[in-house]
């Protein structure tokens, strides 16, 4: 099976100008642990849900909920996110993904062309759910 079976395609992007509040609106909204960072058509980095996290203040700040607002409005993805970002291409095996997540320990992959535009994501849960059909059908 391949990576392109079971990807998610055309996924929701951010650019690197993204404010923080904003990326985390769009993972809360439709449910996303990550999102691909593009600028130009080209993957420039990958911003997850627990990135967005670390960013913001602890609760035991002494600033003002107004301050707060404030300074996170201000915070750009590009601050927090990763810029060496592993991929994988569309005809790879779905079996060279799950090595990737588990030799990086990350929970997702952006599926990019040979051009590095991102034309999809794949989740672990994505491989899991195709391992195990793949098994069921096989009963």
């Amino acid at each position: 099976m391949k990576v392109r079976d079971v990807m998610t395609p055309h996924p929701i992007t951010v650019s690197p100008e993204t404010s923080v509040p904003e990326a985390m609106q769009l993972l809360k909204n439709h449910g996303f642990r990550r999102l691909p960072v593009v600028e130009h058509g080209e993957l420039v980095g990958i911003v997850t849900d627990r990135d967005l996290r670390e960013a913001m203040p602890s609760r035991a700040t002494t600033l003002s909920m107004w301050e707060l607002h404030y300074l996170l409005a201000k915070l750009q993805v590009s601050e927090v996110m990763t810029e060496e970002v592993i991929t994988i291409r569309p005809h790879m095996e779905l079996r060279a993904a799950a090595e990737l997540m588990l030799a990086h320990k990350i929970g997702g992959l952006p599926v990019v062309s040979v051009l590095g535009h991102v034309i999809g994501i794949i989740t672990i849960t994505e491989v899991l759910r195709a391992f195990v059909q793949q098994d069921i059908a096989a009963v």
